[in-house]
């Protein structure tokens, strides 16, 4: 259940600044950071070689991908707001991301989310809204990021 439900433009307009809430925690496991790799290509050894990335990395073991961190924004986004009074929705992109932290395999992340502001565009609106993925028993996060998305009526 999301943290928060919003109705229509006017809704979403009425909670600019406000934090939204947080999503549930989300398990990052090898088998997902693989299959990630898979999927874009990227198989450095900092995710994919455990037993190198746990002998050589700084890290202590294998990580996830800064942008698969980044793409759980989709899954995590909806736990926490739902927008109602619209026909679909569409990401329109990102303005900011940056990593601060590493995602160990095995950790557990979550998101918070607030509406940083809402414009017109034909059809709809368009938020920005900063996401902010925490790790578990970390006090900097894995993931902050600006992101733009639309809502069409």
């Amino acid at each position: 259940m999301p943290a928060a439900v919003i109705t229509g433009a006017d809704g979403v307009r009425a909670l600019v600044g406000t934090a939204l809430g947080q999503s549930g925690w989300e398990l990052i496991t090898q088998d997902r950071v693989n299959r990630f790799a898979d999927a874009t290509g990227d198989n450095q050894w900092i995710h994919v070689d455990v037993a190198r990335a746990t002998r050589d990395s700084a890290f202590g073991g294998p990580i996830a991908h800064g942008y698969l961190t980044l793409s759980l924004i989709p899954l995590l986004l909806p736990q926490i707001v739902e927008i109602r009074g619209f026909t679909m929705g569409v990401n329109y992109g990102c303005e900011k991301v940056r990593f601060p932290a590493p995602v160990l395999v095995g950790s557990r992340v979550r998101a918070t989310a607030v509406i940083d502001e809402v414009t017109d565009v034909t059809g709809g609106i368009q938020m920005r809204i900063t996401a902010t993925i925490e790790i578990e028993g970390n006090p900097k996060p894995a993931c902050v990021a600006t992101v733009l998305l639309r809502r069409y009526v």
